[in-house]
């Protein structure tokens, strides 16, 4: 799990957005793997199948998700956009005040003073009305953080598909790949525990419960 923890990954995505992806590209490989072994049952050519199979699956989601990182990343652009349209050319300052006070109040009203909060929101209506408009459009660092998210989805369910390279019982292989992702989960709980004050094995083993009950879930409802 190192390797997922690379600069240039961390430099674009936060560590809740990097669970969040490992997460899902272990939870989808899972119940890929879990149901397409009724599929493909044991028969000659049976390992390969599944090999090929769960590589192009978690090929397909990396891209699919870094492709919703981006449209993500955009649309909350563009609602800044808008804010700060609103703010310049807003009647007065009670409405642009109101406008990021309508943003922020949910963020900074736990932690600071009403009048706080006003000199902040009137420093940001300032600020905003001096800058120049930006321009709503993918950037360069949308598509290095869709190339991370790629990197996660596929590289963290990538051992999935090692058991189908050196185990030529497409079932055993199948129930080693297996094996495989749910200690993956209890591992990623493990070591994601270290960003919060919750105890690491704890969070090991509620995340390992979560991800297999979610597991079941889809395979019961034909995911």
């Amino acid at each position: 799990m190192a390797s997922l923890e690379m600069k240039w990954v961390t430099r674009h995505l936060s560590a809740g957005e990097r669970l969040g992806e490992i997460l899902f590209g272990l939870i989808m490989t899972l119940t890929f793997t879990l149901s397409v072994g009724v599929v493909f049952g044991e028969g000659e050519g049976a390992d390969r199948d599944l090999l090929i199979a769960t590589i192009g699956c978690n090929t397909a989601w990396g891209i699919i998700d870094g492709a919703l990182l981006i449209l993500g990343r955009v649309f909350d652009r563009g609602r800044a956009v808008r804010i700060g349209n609103a703010i310049r050319h807003g009647a007065s300052d009670e409405n642009a005040i109101a406008a990021v006070a309508s943003e922020l109040d949910e963020t900074l009203e736990p932690i600071t003073s009403p009048g706080i909060r006003e000199s902040v929101y009137r420093d940001v209506v300032s600020r905003v009305r001096a800058a120049t408009p930006q321009r709503n459009s993918i950037r360069g660092e949308d598509w290095i953080a869709a190339l991370a998210v790629f990197w996660l989805v596929f590289f963290s369910s990538l051992p999935a598909a090692l058991p189908f390279l050196f185990i030529k019982d497409p079932w055993i292989g199948l129930r080693v790949s297996n094996a495989l992702l749910i200690g993956l989960l209890f591992f990623v709980g493990f070591r994601w525990a270290g960003y919060t004050s919750i105890n690491r094995w704890r969070a090991g083993i509620m995340l390992t419960i979560v991800g297999i009950a979610l597991v079941a879930a889809a395979i019961a409802l034909g995911g």
